[in-house]
Formats: C-alpha cells, sequence, structure tokens
C-alpha cells in the first residue's frame, strides 16, 4: 500500500493517479473534513490538461469560469503590455482551457473521484521511521501504519519533509497578501471582467491580479504588497478594506473601481523555500508544496502539486523498484519545478510577452521517465 500525507490537491490528485493505475493508497489527512474555506484557484492548462487525464476535468468545468484572456496591465497608466487569448484559443493550442474556481470545488472533484475508502480524516502525522520494506506512520491518536511507500503532500510545514531533511523554517518574503471575491453586479463598468487580468505594480513585489469566477458572476482580487510586520500565514485571517485601499491609491482607476467594490478582505504573510537537493529517500518522497513552494505571482503552485501527482504515479507503475520509480520521478520534475520556482520569486513572466507555452504546453502525462 501506498500512504500520502495530505488530503490537498496534491494528495488527492496523486491518490486518483495511482488508483487508476491499480495501486492501492491510502489518503491520511488531518482536518476532520473539507470546508468551504481557502483561496480560489487559478488553473492554467498545463494543470487542466493533468486534470483532464484523472477523469475530473467534466467535473470542474460545470462551475468553473474559462477567463477569455490573459492580460497584463500598467499600474498607473493603464497600458496593455501583453495580451494572450486564453478560453477556446487555449484549448486548441494547448489542449485543455485555463479554468477559475473556488478551491473547495476542486477537492469535491477530487475527493469524488478517489476510490472508496482511500481518503482517511482526522489523522494526523506525528512522526514517521523509515524501515527496509517501506515506512512506520505513528499519528497523533497514537495509532500506528505502515506503508510500502510514503508520499509528503503535506504542504509548506511538511512534517514528512523535516524527518527526511531535519527541521528548518519556511523564509517569510516580506510580502503580504489579500483576496476578496466581489459580485459582478458591483462592478458595473469595469473592463475585461472575463479576463485574467494583472496590474504590475511599481516594484516587483506589488500587484493586482483579477479573475471571474463560478461562470463568470463573480470576481476574485488578490493582491500583494510589501509589508514587513505582518507574519500571519492563513487562510481565514480578515484583513482591513480601508488598509487594502491605500496600499494601492495610486494605481489606475479601472483597478482601484475593483478595490473600491469589496466589502471583506482576507490578508495572510507569503512563505517560500529555497529548491531542495533532493526529494525522496529510502521509500519517502515529496511532492508540491512539502518540496517546491513558491510564490504565487505565476498561478503555479497547485499546477506543480498536479504535475507531480501524475508524473509520481507513472513513475510508481513504470519501475519495479521504489527506488527507481522515486528517483525517475525527481529528475522528471525537479529541473521544471525549480525553474517555476525562481522565476515565481522574480515576478517577471509575461510582463512584456505574450509567450506562455513553456509553462502551458507541458504535458505530465508524457513527459519522459
Amino acid at each position: 500500500m501506498i500512504g500520502i500525507i495530505g488530503g490537498g490537491v496534491g494528495g488527492l490528485a496523486t491518490a486518483i493517479a495511482l488508483a487508476r493505475k491499480g495501486i492501492r493508497v491510502q489518503v491520511f489527512e488531518q482536518s476532520s473534513r473539507f470546508g468551504r474555506v481557502g483561496a480560489d484557484i487559478n488553473l492554467t492548462p498545463n494543470a487542466v490538461r493533468a486534470l483532464d487525464g484523472l477523469g475530473v476535468g467534466d467535473d470542474l468545468r460545470r462551475t468553473a469560469a474559462r477567463p477569455a484572456r490573459r492580460i497584463s496591465r500598467t499600474w498607473n497608466t493603464g497600458v496593455v503590455t501583453s495580451r494572450l487569448e486564453m478560453g477556446n484559443a487555449a484549448e486548441e493550442k494547448y489542449g485543455s482551457p485555463q479554468l477559475t474556481m473556488h478551491r473547495a470545488d476542486l477537492l469535491t472533484a477530487l475527493e469524488q473521484a478517489l476510490p472508496e475508502g482511500a481518503l482517511r480524516f482526522g489523522s494526523k502525522l506525528a512522526g514517521l521511521t523509515p524501515e527496509e520494506d517501506g515506512a512506520r506512520l505513528e499519528l497523533v491518536d497514537g495509532t500506528t501504519e505502515h506503508v510500502d511507500v510514503l508520499i509528503g503532500a503535506d504542504g509548506i510545514h511538511s512534517v514528512v519533509r523535516s524527518a527526511l531533511l531535519g527541521q528548518e523554517h519556511p523564509e517569510f518574503t516580506g510580502v503580504v497578501a489579500y483576496r476578496a471575491v466581489v459580485p459582478g453586479e458591483r462592478l458595473t463598468g469595469v473592463p475585461d471582467r472575463d479576463a485574467f487580468t494583472k496590474w504590475w505594480g511599481p516594484d516587483p513585489a506589488t500587484q493586482i491580479v483579477t479573475f471571474p469566477l463560478t461562470r463568470g458572476n463573480d470576481t476574485f482580487i488578490f493582491a500583494t504588497t510589501p509589508q514587513d510586520d505582518w507574519r500571519e500565514e492563513s487562510w481565514t485571517t480578515p484583513g482591513s478594506v480601508e488598509e487594502l485601499r491605500a496600499a494601492y491609491s495610486a494605481f489606475h482607476p479601472d483597478a482601484r473601481a475593483l478595490l473600491d467594490a469589496c466589502d471583506t478582505v482576507l490578508k495572510s504573510a507569503l512563505y517560500v523555500r529555497s529548491p531542495l537537493p533532493t526529494w525522496s529517500q529510502g521509500c519517502v518522497t515529496l511532492l508540491g508544496d512539502a518540496c517546491h513552494p513558491m510564490m504565487p505571482f505565476m498561478a503555479q503552485g497547485a499546477g506543480m502539486a498536479i504535475e507531480d501527482a501524475v508524473v509520481l504515479a507513472r513513475s510508481i507503475a513504470a519501475h519495479d523498484d521504489v527506488a527507481n520509480a522515486l528517483k525517475a520521478y525527481e529528475v522528471a520534475r525537479v529541473d521544471r519545478t525549480s525553474r517555476v520556482q525562481t522565476q515565481s520569486r522574480s515576478n517577471e513572466w509575461l510582463k512584456d510577452s505574450s509567450n506562455g507555452d513553456w509553462v502551458y504546453g507541458y504535458d505530465a502525462w508524457t513527459v519522459p521517465l
């Protein structure tokens, strides 16, 4: 049996991909159930193509929006510096469209695609012991489990990563993020509501990103700005609408109109880690934010985890030896994820260019192993 720590997007996608290969899996998720909390999510064509291969794409399309374009605009003048057609054009070019939705809708679709009994709630990992034929898990409730292979999909504060590589702490970037959802009727007259729009600020840490949700009925707003005195990392901490508007008071009127329509906002500090020297030891490996957490500026955090899931499942199914399988997975993924991780932090991608092919054109189902 393969054990997966963490029932987030990467963990659930991995479980589905392995199950579709006929491999028995068990996901250990620390929460008691999934709730409708967390951020909204932007799935670019590379991620949607991977999810289509897992059989969940049709469910996602029922509630998601399909941005028509990806637009870059300058913060003070409003000048458009790049425009990339998405929607049907992306589907024709890359094989799948861009989809934007609430993260909970994605988790629901993934959960429904799991084999019966594969997801175990209320199972928080306390520690693990590598063994010759797998790993022994110690859970907070005092129970233990043996698995043949262990996959750490438990996020930026991964217990599995700490057990493999020692205790360390993510780095605070000095950047905070605001998130809000605005009903469409409050945005009458705001242009390009059907597009993914990024307002590039006066420095790489300052931006406003907007995209449609719920089949275009709502608009999601994600804004970042430098602020060194706020360190709280949470999906649910309320922020100040007045503070949000003040931080972007010099932005173009089209951008300010979006913030003026907000009545509530969530606020979180952003943390990162540098690329790891290795992802695997023995029968234990990592994926997603557990091994390559990144800034959200390329909207690829979830996408990289989903790609990891597909490539890892393919590699395990293709190799009889676990060590070879995990090594092939890491070799196939490390250069791409490190490049995305690094470029996400520098925050220059697609600012003045309209070519997203190296990101959007990647196919996790066909990459050589």
